[in-house]
């Protein structure tokens, strides 16, 4: 599956690069550094540049295997990233996948996380064909929980981490 952009109205959805024209590698050190951002996404660690270039080309093969798409939240004119939002776990036999979003530190609590995941479900419902999305977030992740709820998610039951913490799961159909 070849990646696309989007026109999210205040901001745009693209891949995250790393390149001679726009380098999202230090704004990810950045957001994976805050103590939050580390709370809550416990799957990477990026530290350097080298962790950040091997994260920019696993969401590209991600999204050349049909398994997982993936944007970076970028503000219109400069392209500076602001988050990243995804849909992962695709099953598009299914019609189903898992809507995923960070945002950086000082990009909070304006509105980019709800428009940018409304904007990747309208995608997996229009181009994908999904029928229903998930949204998981960690017990006391209010951040989140908010965000669901603006996003029009539903919860529908408790799940355990791996780590032993409360995950609330959401769902939302879309057709």
């Amino acid at each position: 599956m070849e990646p696309v952009e989007i026109n999210a109205g205040v901001y745009y959805l693209r891949q995250l690069r790393a390149d001679d024209l726009l380098d999202d590698r230090p704004a990810l050190i950045e957001a994976f550094a805050d103590a939050d951002h580390q709370r809550f996404v416990l799957n990477y660690r990026l530290r350097n540049t080298g962790e950040a270039d091997r994260y920019i080309a696993r969401r590209a093969a991600e999204w050349a295997r049909g398994e997982r798409c993936s944007w970076a939240v970028a503000e219109p004119v400069t392209g500076r990233l602001l988050g990243e939002v995804g849909l992962k776990d695709l099953d598009r036999a299914s019609g189903t996948a898992e809507a995923t979003i960070w945002v950086h530190p000082a990009e909070r609590r304006r509105g980019v996380a709800v428009t940018a995941v409304n904007a990747a479900v309208r995608f997996g419902t229009d181009a994908l064909g999904l029928r229903e999305v998930a949204y998981l977030y960690h017990e006391g992740n209010d951040a989140s929980a908010a965000v669901a709820r603006r996003c029009g998610f539903r919860f529908v039951d408790t799940l355990v981490s791996p780590d032993g913490r409360k995950l609330l799961r959401c769902l939302r159909s879309t057709r």
